[in-house]
């Protein structure tokens, strides 16, 4: 036994241990308003926070002890504390591009779907999406959704070729597994001659995303219809997107074939997925633990309820990508630009 690994990995895990109960600070804080509420960094004391926020003063302290010894918040001489701003824009700035605390609650529903996750485990390997705690779904939209509106319209969509010329002057676009329309919305918001078509096989997000489009006034240029990634009708389009959704499809292959005849000639696929290396041992690092782990909770066990049941993952990389395509009958497939936390991928005929 060495004893000094021990120690090391002890550490490690009371780290992480604690780490996954701030998770539940961090959701508490998100939803109460309290990272809201000191947004603008300036000294609070817990009394004048928990009268801000209408919550119990005791426990505001409590949890700004917490957010303390985490280094999320910063404790001044004075005993009052802080919020900075540049864990205001993670925790508090809901339109920063690096917010994050709004994603929190999908981590929720990976302990509050803990007894499915284990029949699942004992069973079958299936568990689908819409059989998760509603949390996910909320959570996941709000995840992705700064990225999207930091990523999509100024970097993504111009890294492919020639599309952005179609979407300004009128293209056809397919939204594949849109969720909540948090995609769909920012295309149709900055590309007002084009007409987009968002997808899900999931009703209540459906219903979700109609609302949103509503909300933000593409109604008349978006429509979102209940389908599965093998089944919608349309056809001709321009470009067909699959937003961080296709590696958690049974059968992907399928999904990209039905694109490849919804498409027109000269169309193009886009497909973000989580970023990733070809190997378990690229991607050991943290990107790839929280992948992993939400692969293992999520991603993999929705592909293993439905037919086929490729099972990619979350982090399949772009080898075993490049190849659900080509499989697909695509002949081109490129990466057309990354972030750290996603790939961007093209596809053409």
């Amino acid at each position: 036994m060495n004893e000094a690994k021990l120690m090391d990995f002890m550490g490690k895990l009371v780290t992480d241990m604690g780490g996954a109960a701030l998770m539940a600070n961090v959701i508490l804080g998100e939803e109460l308003g309290l990272y809201r509420a000191m947004a603008d960094s300036q000294p609070v004391s817990a009394d004048k926070l928990a009268g801000k926020t209408g919550c119990h003063g005791r426990l505001v302290r409590e949890w700004l002890n917490a957010q303390v010894a985490a280094g999320y918040i910063e404790l001044t001489d004075d005993g009052d504390f802080v919020l900075p701003p540049e864990q205001a824009l993670a925790l508090a700035v809901e339109d920063s591009p690096v917010f994050v605390a709004g994603g929190a609650s999908a981590v929720a529903s990976m302990y509050i779907d803990k007894d499915k996750l284990v029949a699942a485990m004992r069973g079958n390997g299936g568990l689908a999406w819409g059989d998760h705690h509603p949390c996910l779904f909320r959570g996941t939209e709000r995840f992705f959704r700064p990225g999207y509106r930091a990523h999509l319209v100024a970097e993504w969509l111009p890294a492919l070729e020639g599309v952005v010329k179609k979407l300004e002057t009128g293209a056809k676009v397919a939204d594949v597994g849109c969720g909540h329309g948090a995609s769909t919305v920012i295309m149709a918001q900055a590309y007002p001659k084009s007409r987009f078509e968002g997808f899900d096989f999931h009703a209540p997000s459906v219903t979700t995303a109609t609302q949103r489009a509503a909300d933000a006034g593409v109604a008349d240029r978006v429509s979102f219809g209940h389908a599965n990634a093998k089944s919608y009708a349309g056809k001709d389009y321009d470009l067909i997107c699959f937003f961080d959704c296709l590696h958690d499809l049974g059968d992907p292959v399928g999904a990209a074939r039905h694109a490849h005849q919804a498409l027109k000639p000269d169309g193009a696929v886009l497909r973000v997925e989580p970023f990733a290396g070809d190997s378990l041992k690229a991607n050991i690092n943290p990107v790839g633990r929280l992948f992993y782990a939400a692969s293992t909770c999520i991603c993999t066990p929705n592909s293993l309820s439905q037919e086929v049941g490729l099972a990619l993952g979350a982090q399949a990389g772009e080898a075993r990508l490049r190849k659900v395509f080509l499989d697909a009958g695509f002949k081109h497939f490129r990466r057309a630009t990354e972030t750290p936390f996603n790939l961007i991928l093209e596809a053409r005929k």
